[in-house]
């Protein structure tokens, strides 16, 4: 698992809520914080059954990035390329979607985006044959919470899930290579810990906070999105 935060908590928080939902032991998902140091001289994606990448405090589309920030940016698109050619197994969430959008030459923007909340998540016809949303309903609610969101497509993906304020919500490139824009490792109390977490992150008013947590708790995610990470698991785990 591919790391961005720059918050000790948030991070480790992350890794735990992929780990537990994907149905994984410590010992079972490799964790890499790419923000804390340089990924490992000679890493090579092939040696794991598969790689996820976690959300993050950068935003692809910044006008303005630290020197951290682009070091990230470049460590992850020389593990992007190589795992998009190789068809590598892979599970990009909310920063995964820009990673490899902006990869595959769609566009990664402020048009689409979404405040913290649940949304109504719908499958696509090419999801019913999909390995990754086996068991899922045609339409569940997930959480979401991002500045920025594909607003094109890059061409030759399979859309495998829609939503209607943030169009792109999910697709695959090739075969195994998948990203989600909605957070499939979060339920009720993972998202209110991120939210304590980044309240002065600008994602949302400080003062909203218990009343976004209240309606977290009052949302209906009922766990199908979970889903996708346990089918991904199941798929590619040895």
């Amino acid at each position: 698992m591919l790391a961005t935060r720059d918050h000790d908590g948030a991070a480790i928080a992350e890794y735990h809520s992929v780990r537990r939902h994907g149905g994984l032991t410590e010992d079972q998902l490799v964790h890499l914080r790419v923000e804390a140091a340089p990924l490992p001289e000679g890493l090579n994606v092939r040696d794991y059954c598969g790689v996820l990448l976690g959300g993050s405090s950068f935003n692809i589309s910044d006008v303005d990035k630290t020197p951290l920030q682009q070091r990230v940016e470049a460590d992850l698109r020389r593990l992007i390329d190589d795992i998009v050619d190789a068809d590598v197994p892979f599970l990009g969430m909310c920063y995964g979607i820009g990673t490899v959008t902006t990869h595959l030459g769609g566009v990664v923007d402020r048009t689409y985006t979404e405040g913290v909340g649940a949304v109504d998540i719908s499958l696509t016809g090419a999801a019913a044959d999909d390995p990754l949303c086996e068991g899922l309903p045609g339409v569940f609610k997930a959480f979401v919470g991002h500045k920025e969101a594909c607003t094109v497509a890059p061409e030759g993906i399979t859309m495998l899930a829609t939503g209607e304020a943030c169009p792109v919500q999910m697709y695959r490139v090739g075969t195994n290579v998948y990203v989600t824009q909605f957070h499939p490792e979060l339920d009720e109390d993972d998202l209110e810990a991120r939210m304590r977490i980044y309240s002065h992150a600008g994602y949302f008013d400080p003062e909203e906070l218990d009343d976004l947590v209240a309606m977290a708790r009052a949302s209906g995610v009922d766990g199908s999105q979970h889903k996708i990470l346990a089918n991904f698991v199941r798929r590619y785990a040895q």
